[in-house]
């Protein structure tokens, strides 16, 4: 996979991504029920909402630093040791940040 077609899905990821955060600030907002059991269940809900909203927008946050990182032209370079990511760790996990040996560590 070159560069171009690992930015292309990196783009179209964020796009996933903040598609689905505009959709879960949707239901965040939404009233809750009059009845107090319901109260109790939606605020549950809204919790675990929020924390897949939390986890959504560090996605949002890593896709974009990637992003940048092609921009840059310090793609695919480790951020611990400097060295080169392996293409096919880049492919799985194209935000990747470090090799696998520091991932490891």
């Amino acid at each position: 996979m070159t560069n171009n077609s690992l930015q292309a899905d990196l783009q179209q990821r964020l796009q996933t991504m903040q598609a689905r955060l505009a959709s879960i600030k949707k239901d965040v907002t939404q009233a809750h029920s009059g009845d107090s059991a319901e109260q109790a269940q939606e605020r549950e809900n809204d919790e675990v909402v929020d924390a897949i909203g939390n986890e959504t927008a560090q996605s949002i946050r890593d896709i974009q630093s990637a992003l940048a990182r092609i921009e840059d032209g310090t793609y695919g370079q480790c951020e611990s040791c400097g060295g080169q990511i392996s293409q096919g760790r880049l492919e799985v996990i194209p935000e990747a940040t470090r090799c696998v040996n520091c991932a490891d560590s």
